[in-house]
């Protein structure tokens, strides 16, 4: 196993596909071993929380950042987890 990054996503997803279609920019911090786990785990919570299909979601940049770069506070509290204890 590998050792976990932070990765920051910036991209475009199609909002509202009935009448009037528009691109909402988007910028997501995800923790993975790799780009693409940190993609495919962008499409599972995009499309869940947003209902948006993979097809319409544009990524324009995958970046590994560091943790004292990371804007979100659950990212940050996340990567100072030494262990985690699951009943």
């Amino acid at each position: 196993m590998g050792e976990i990054k932070t990765y920051r996503i910036e991209g475009f997803m199609l909002i509202s596909q009935d009448k009037l279609p528009r691109w909402a920019k988007f910028v997501k911090e995800i923790r993975a071993l790799n780009p693409e786990h940190a993609l495919e785990k962008l499409y599972s919570e995009m499309g869940s929380r947003h209902k948006v299909k993979r097809t319409n979601i544009r990524v324009a940049n995958i970046r590994e950042i560091d943790v004292g770069e990371a804007r979100s506070r659950y990212i940050r509290e996340l990567a100072r987890l030494t262990y985690m204890v699951v009943e």
